[in-house]
């Protein structure tokens, strides 16, 4: 089925994910890097750095053998999973070593059960791993002292100003699943605050495993949660599409433009930032004048609000995201030619699925200060 040159490609490819994610472990574990003189990535960081970067991947891999296993099951050609290797170190710039993987149906999905199932295997097998090593690093946190192994600076009593000043801040956002576990879980007086769980690689793992979850799951177009819920309730799916894709590129742009930035720079940005929201839907079912209400619509209220609520603000890290979603995968999900509706077991699993998305998202996953 698959030849030669596929493997070789698929397993560089691999490999190289998984070298890059360990490098950018090694940077967010404990401040090393392999381009520093003064705080070098040693080959004893480096393999330190594996207890990030072999659960991170593993759970990524799972997730995608998930979906090929299926897709071989129900006899739809697809590729093998493709990791996509992006450590951004070399330019200075934070990264975890990877924007995911993916794999490519080749092959005709004739039916909402096979739709369904390719869709919907990948989130829960990755979902369940990533709940042994959250499980893992909660109840094995090493002792309050570690974090003064990782930054003996800590101990300065004048470093807090100087952190202030010098060090760039990385805020976790919380979802329901990490902060339940926390707290039924974790030992209250080793568990780290947010800001410091990107030292602890198997919460960090864990964590980063539940933001790819959410994404995926998020129940828009042809991602895995679009796949769900054409699943469930296929007549719905574009309505539901279209709304959860709006209020996702909603909540991304709030802030974005507000009535207390510089006027040179608003006659500049918001006819940009209108343009940018027609764009995003481009792909949908709406005509192109209802396109425009849309992108003007959603561009005034957020700017309404941002007046009536000063400081009111989104996640435009979501902005990239929602422009990829809406451009090139699309807001509308394919059609079948065999619709017959699905049996009860997959729906409890559609539905539980759903909970998982609801579990897992989080509003803003990295707030960088």
């Amino acid at each position: 089925m698959y030849s030669s040159k596929d493997y070789l490609k698929h397993g560089i490819l691999f490999l190289l994910t998984l070298i890059a994610t360990t490098l950018a472990g090694g940077e967010w574990l404990y401040g090393r890097s392999v381009l520093s003189e003064e705080r070098p990535l040693t080959w004893e960081y480096f393999f330190l750095s594996m207890q990030f970067s072999i659960p991170f991947i593993g759970i990524l891999l799972v997730h995608e053998l998930g979906h090929l296993f299926t897709s071989i099951y129900h006899k739809v050609r697809s590729s093998l999973p493709f990791f996509i290797p992006a450590w951004l170190g070399f330019i200075g710039a934070p990264s975890i070593g990877t924007f995911g993987a993916v794999i490519q149906m080749k092959s005709l999905v004739s039916s909402r059960k096979k739709f369904f199932d390719i869709g919907v295997a990948g989130p829960l097998a990755g979902f369940v791993l990533a709940l042994a090593v959250l499980t893992y690093g909660f109840t094995n946190l090493p002792e309050a002292s570690y974090i003064y192994e990782i930054h003996p600076e800590y101990a300065d009593p004048n470093y807090e100003q100087e952190a202030d000043e010098n060090v760039m801040d990385v805020q976790l956002g919380y979802n329901l699943l990490f902060w339940l576990m926390e707290k039924s879980l974790a030992d209250p007086e080793r568990m780290p605050e947010m800001a410091e769980v990107i030292h602890y690689p198997y919460l960090f793992a864990g964590y980063l495993a539940l933001f790819f979850t959410a994404l995926n799951l998020l129940p828009i177009g042809q991602l895995d949660g679009g796949h769900v819920v054409f699943g469930i309730i296929p007549k719905q799916h574009e309505k539901l599409s279209l709304i959860a894709y709006t209020l996702f590129l909603f909540f991304a742009g709030l802030g974005v433009v507000n009535p207390f930035e510089d006027l040179n720079y608003l006659i500049f940005a918001l006819p940009l930032y209108v343009g940018f929201l027609y764009i995003c839907f481009r792909k949908s079912s709406l005509s192109n004048v209802n396109k425009w209400i849309m992108a003007l619509g959603i561009a005034a209220v957020q700017y309404s609000l941002s007046g009536i609520y000063p400081g009111i603000e989104g996640y435009s890290g979501w902005l990239l995201f929602a422009f990829l979603v809406g451009r090139v995968l699309g807001i509308r999900h394919p059609e079948v030619l065999d619709g017959r509706p699905l049996d009860q077991k997959r729906k409890i699993l559609g539905w539980i699925a759903i909970v998982i998305f609801i579990l897992c998202f989080i509003p803003k996953p990295f707030v960088i200060e």
